[in-house]
């Protein structure tokens, strides 16, 4: 009897190791999907995935790893290595996934540190203040990494990630700004689950964003992940 689909998360050295063992199938694959959208938002500088241990009912379940491949690449830009045998490594290529044998091969095919070169996050408490200090953030940071060009769509975007966080969470901020290849990648994490809700643009004041749908015009994507304790809400800026 196949056992039930399972996983663990080894995240030393600052990448991500996913073991998945047991069946996958319809029923199953939207709680891995779930476990491996939470070790994005982390943001590893690889997320390994092994699938030697399981068994397939159908292909179509199969889609879940392109659909994370597909969030990895919009952000954080974190490099997905699958590693399978031969006969899943075939199923998975039909989806232009990059399969490697094992976690070795994986390893070794991890890119090197250096494609996020600069970072700056800090943690933020839950009052009007925050707005102000994530805008002198993201201008300090795009005026040190050579991106002025950047600092009045970076301090949009932060003033709405940050007063959506502060009004509808109401916990501990984290607000992360990292310049990587041709991106600034912004990330907010908060404590609540419920995903970034719109501001209407007439009830804001100054002090506030300027909506979510502003956001959406001067971002290259954007969108939200479930974090472990609760949630992250990120935008990436063309550099």
């Amino acid at each position: 009897m196949t056992a039930p689909l399972d996983w663990t998360v080894d995240e030393g050295e600052g990448r991500a190791v996913v073991t998945v063992r047991g069946r996958l199938d319809l029923a199953t694959a939207p709680r891995l999907r779930q476990a491996l959208l939470k070790c994005l938002a982390e943001q590893p500088e690889a997320l390994l995935i092994d699938l030697s241990g399981i068994e397939v009912a159908g292909s179509t379940p199969l889609a879940l790893f392109s659909s994370i491949a597909r969030q990895a690449a919009s952000w954080p830009g974190t490099p997905v290595l699958l590693c399978a045998p031969p006969a899943l490594a075939t199923k998975l290529a039909r989806g232009k996934l990059t399969v490697h044998p094992d976690l070795d091969a994986a390893r070794r095919a991890t890119p090197h540190e250096g494609t996020a070169t600069q970072s700056v996050h800090d943690g933020l408490l839950p009052v009007s203040g925050a707005v102000r200090h994530a805008r002198d953030m993201a201008t300090d940071a795009c005026a040190r990494w050579g991106l002025p060009h950047l600092i009045g769509p970076a301090c949009l975007v932060v003033s709405e990630l940050v007063a959506n966080a502060v009004e509808h969470a109401g916990t501990m901020i984290t607000l992360q700004i990292s310049h990587r290849d041709r991106y600034v990648n912004i990330s907010v994490r908060d404590g609540s689950p419920e995903p970034p809700r719109l501001i209407e643009l007439d009830v804001l004041d100054r002090e506030r964003g300027r909506g979510i749908m502003l956001v959406d015009s001067v971002a290259t994507h954007w969108g939200w992940l479930p974090s472990r304790e609760g949630k992250v809400v990120w935008a990436t800026l063309a550099a």
